[in-house]
């Protein structure tokens, strides 16, 4: 595979190079990814080649209700807030299933929608992991456990950026602060509050699981390699 040049590019071939969405070098791509965006926005903002680029909508393929997948929507909230784009739920009046979007400038928003559905890939892994060990006991307690390491998971990834937050305060500065046009554009998304029953019989061991897979980023890996802005 040719590396490309453009940072759109040098992000997907990022994520492609993890073979397997559960292996240590794959779970630093989100961290990594977000490091090549700063350094792009800030090479541009150096170089005063930064363009203006037009807010943009785009619709994802993934769904999720308050009884499958819940913890999607804490996620995407997650990741926009940290790839300068809003999240929104497009919801069909009469249906449980909602599909996840984001709002945000062009070159943003399709990097935000590749994390986020890279993120969503590294989650079932182990969700599917799980299920599998669990063959053969009560659906009810299955869906229990899926959910906990989902919930888990997202909370480590909020962990895990947070951490590079600090770790970058000094060096990235203000650049990726949420845009002001996205957050008018998004006002009139509207959005109302979403919480799911599970998120009240987590359960902690299975919580604490996919917590420490969740934050257990570590931008150094290899996967860095190659991958220089």
């Amino acid at each position: 595979m040719a590396k490309p040049t453009d940072i759109k590019g040098k992000i997907r071939y990022l994520l492609a190079l993890a073979e397997s969405p559960n292996e240590n070098e794959a779970r630093a791509a989100l961290l990594k990814a977000r490091e090549l965006m700063a350094k792009h926005k800030l090479t541009e903002a150096e170089l005063g080649e930064a363009e203006k680029q037009a807010v943009r909508k785009m619709l994802t393929d993934v769904t999720f209700s308050k009884r499958r997948d819940p913890w999607i929507s804490g996620l995407s909230a997650i990741i926009g807030e940290s790839y300068c784009c809003k999240e929104y739920r497009n919801h069909t009046k009469g249906r449980q299933t909602q599909t996840i979007g984001f709002i945000g400038f062009e070159d943003d928003v399709e990097i935000c929608v590749a994390i986020f559905k890279y993120a969503v890939d590294c989650i079932r892994v182990g969700i599917k992991a799980i299920e599998n060990e669990l063959a053969g006991y009560y659906p009810w307690y299955i869906r229990q456990q899926r959910d906990s390491y989902g919930y888990g998971f997202v909370s480590g990834i909020r962990t895990a950026l947070e951490r590079q937050n600090k770790e970058k305060h000094g060096e990235w500065g203000l650049i990726l602060l949420m845009p002001k046009e996205v957050q008018e554009a998004a006002q009139s998304l509207g959005k109302k509050d979403f919480k799911a029953r599970t998120l009240d019989t987590i359960d902690p061991h299975t919580y604490a699981q996919g917590y420490e897979e969740g934050k257990e980023f570590a931008p150094a890996h290899r996967l860095g390699e190659g991958v220089a802005v």
